[in-house]
C-alpha cells in the first residue's frame, strides 16, 4: 500500500490534517507500505516556507515520519501541462475562452467505492464540465492531485470527508488519461463538543497549539487514532505499537469526530504519570533552561494533567508570585494570622529541616489549636505560594527549604497586621 498525506500549506497544521496525517501513517505502518507526504503548494501567494516548514515541524514533533518526500506539487507543473495537453490531444478537453475544461459525460453516473462509506454514486448531469487549466496554462487542484496520485503510485487516497465532492472529477481525470484509480476512504469531519465544525472557539486549533499547551505526542497521537476509530467499546489507551497492529480502515467510523480538549488533558495526564519522573524532569529542564527541577516533579507529577501544570503547582518554588487577592480574603481570616504566627514558630524549631520534621510540627500544632487542618495549611499555603494551589504543604515547604519558608511567612504576617 502507498499512501499519501498532501496538506496545502496555508497555515498550522490543524488538527484534522495531523489527525489524516496519523491515519496514513497506521496504514503504511501495519502493511508494510509507503507513507508520502506531498506538499500541494500551487497556491504560491500562501504557501510560504515559513508554512511549510511548519507542517514538518508539526509532523517531526507528532513522531509520523514519512518515507519519500516532502515533493513539491509547485515542482511538477511541467509534468501536469503535459498531460493537460494528452487529455486535450485525445479529445478528453477543450479550450473554453483560454481555460481548458474536461468533458463530462451527458448521461451515466460515477461510483466512488469508499472504504469508510460504501458506493457514493454522482449523477454526470449534476456536474458540468469543469476547468482543469487556467488561461494561463496553470492546472487546477483536480487535475493536479489526480495525475500526482497516478505517478506516485498511491493505492490508497485517506483524507477528508470534505473532499469528497471532488472524487468524482478526480476519478473522471483518471479515467480519461487511463490510470487504475486508487482506493479511497473519507474520514469524518471533526466537531467540537458542541457538535458544530471544530474550530479556535473550541480551544486549541493546530498541532503547534497543543505542543505550547504542554501536551504530549504519544498522547496526542492516541487521542487522535480515537477520533473516528476504535477497536473495541471499552479500550482507550494504546501504545505506537498497538496501534499498528490493530488499526484498520473498516473500523473508521463514518459519524462526525467529537475533538474534546478535557478528554485529551485527561488522556495526557495519564501519560505523564506514567512517565518516569527523571525522565519529566529532563523535559521540563530542557524547555525552561532550569536545572534541578527532579524533586519537584516527584511531587507534582500525580497532579498534572499537561507539562505546564508542574509550573502552576510549583512554579512558585523557584520565584515569588503576586498574592492572589480572592485567596488571601477568604483564607486569611478568623484567627488565620495568629495561626500562621504559631505555624512560624514551630517551623523554625523544625531539625533537620525536611518532609518528615515538618510533618510532625505541624500535625502537632494542629492538635494543640485543636482546628481542622486546613484553618492552619491553607494560610501557610496562600503565604508560601501566593495561591492555593500547591503539591502537599509538608513537601512543599520542605521543597522551599526554611529560610525562604519563613521569610514568606514574615511577608504575609506584616501584610496582615496593616
Amino acid at each position: 500500500m502507498r499512501v499519501r498525506f498532501a496538506p496545502s500549506p496555508t497555515g498550522a497544521l490543524h488538527i484534522g490534517g495531523a489527525r489524516t496525517a496519523l491515519y496514513n501513517w497506521l496504514v503504511a505502518r501495519r502493511s508494510g507500505g509507503q507513507f508520502v507526504l506531498r506538499i500541494e503548494d500551487t497556491d504560491r501567494e500562501r504557501s510560504t516556507k515559513e508554512n511549510v516548514n511548519q507542517i514538518y515541524d508539526a509532523l517531526i514533533w507528532l513522531g509520523l515520519d514519512w518515507d519519500e518526500g516532502p515533493i513539491s506539487q509547485a515542482m511538477r507543473i511541467d509534468r501536469h501541462r503535459e498531460e493537460i495537453q494528452r487529455l486535450l490531444d485525445e479529445g478528453h478537453a477543450y479550450m473554453d475562452e483560454g481555460a481548458v475544461r474536461l468533458r463530462v459525460p451527458d448521461e451515466g453516473q460515477t461510483t466512488v467505492r469508499d472504504v469508510i462509506r460504501g458506493e457514493i454514486v454522482f449523477e454526470h448531469e449534476a456536474i458540468d464540465d469543469f476547468v482543469i487549466a487556467r488561461s494561463d496554462g496553470s492546472p487546477l487542484y483536480n487535475l493536479a492531485v489526480a495525475v500526482d496520485d497516478r505517478d506516485m503510485g498511491i493505492t490508497h487516497v485517506v483524507r477528508g470527508a470534505d473532499h469528497i465532492s471532488n472524487t468524482p472529477r478526480q476519478l473522471m481525470i483518471l479515467e480519461a488519461l487511463g490510470a487504475r484509480p486508487p482506493v479511497y476512504a473519507h474520514l469524518p469531519l471533526l466537531h467540537g463538543p458542541d457538535g458544530k465544525k471544530l474550530s479556535k472557539r473550541h480551544g486549541a486549533a493546530s498541532v503547534q497549539e497543543l505542543r505550547d499547551r504542554g501536551y504530549l505526542p504519544a498522547a496526542i497521537r492516541n487521542y487522535l487514532a480515537l477520533l473516528g476509530w476504535g477497536f473495541d467499546d471499552s479500550t482507550e489507551f494504546f501504545s505506537d505499537q498497538e496501534l499498528v497492529a490493530n488499526f484498520s480502515l473498516e473500523r473508521v467510523s463514518k459519524s462526525p469526530a467529537i475533538f474534546d480538549e478535557q478528554k485529551l488533558r485527561w488522556m495526557n495526564g495519564r501519560y505523564l504519570r506514567e512517565m518516569d519522573a527523571s525522565e519529566l524532569a529532563r523535559l521540563l529542564e530542557e524547555q525552561s533552561g532550569r536545572t534541578g527541577l527532579l524533586p519537584a516533579v516527584e511531587v507534582t507529577q500525580e497532579k498534572m494533567q499537561t507539562v505546564d501544570d508542574f509550573w502552576t503547582l510549583a512554579g512558585w518554588l523557584y520565584e515569588r508570585r503576586p498574592t492572589d487577592e480572592k485567596a488571601w480574603s477568604k483564607v486569611m481570616k478568623d484567627g488565620a494570622a495568629e495561626n500562621l504566627a504559631r505555624a512560624r514558630e514551630a517551623l523554625a524549631r523544625v531539625e533537620p529541616f525536611d518532609q518528615a520534621g515538618v510533618e510532625s510540627a505541624l500535625t502537632g500544632l494542629v492538635e494543640e489549636l485543636d482546628v481542622k487542618p486546613g484553618k492552619l495549611y491553607q494560610p501557610i499555603r496562600v503565604a508560601i505560594t501566593g495561591g492555593t494551589v500547591s503539591p502537599g504543604i509538608f513537601e512543599s515547604v520542605a521543597l522551599l527549604g526554611r529560610d525562604e519558608t519563613l521569610a514568606r511567612i514574615d511577608d504575609a504576617l506584616a501584610r496582615a497586621r496593616q
